[in-house]
């Protein structure tokens, strides 16, 4: 329970990074705890709903940075491009 409860928590703390009002704590990678054994059969359920909610948040994670990477991108032409200048366009004639 307490392997599922640790992974929970830094589940939530990756989604609430999403939203930009939360930086998550630099934490070391996960390791599964030695002496973890087979998972009981009452908490398949709990860790299928995990993995269910790690994998959304992964995909939320990959499609800000692909979104992110877009944006500057798109910052970085406009400001290779130099200062805007006026442009007309010619409606009656």
């Amino acid at each position: 329970m307490a392997a599922l409860a640790e992974l929970e928590i830094g589940v939530e703390e990756a989604k609430r990074s999403l939203t930009g009002d939360h930086l998550p704590e630099r934490r070391d990678p996960w390791t599964p705890p030695h002496d973890l054994g087979p998972m009981p059969a009452s908490l398949r359920t709990r860790a299928q709903t995990l993995l269910d909610r790690q994998t959304e948040v992964a995909r939320q994670i990959a499609e800000a940075a692909a979104m992110s990477r877009k944006q500057a991108r798109a910052v970085q032409a406009m400001r290779a491009n130099g200062p805007a200048r006026p442009v007309y366009v010619d409606m009656a004639g």
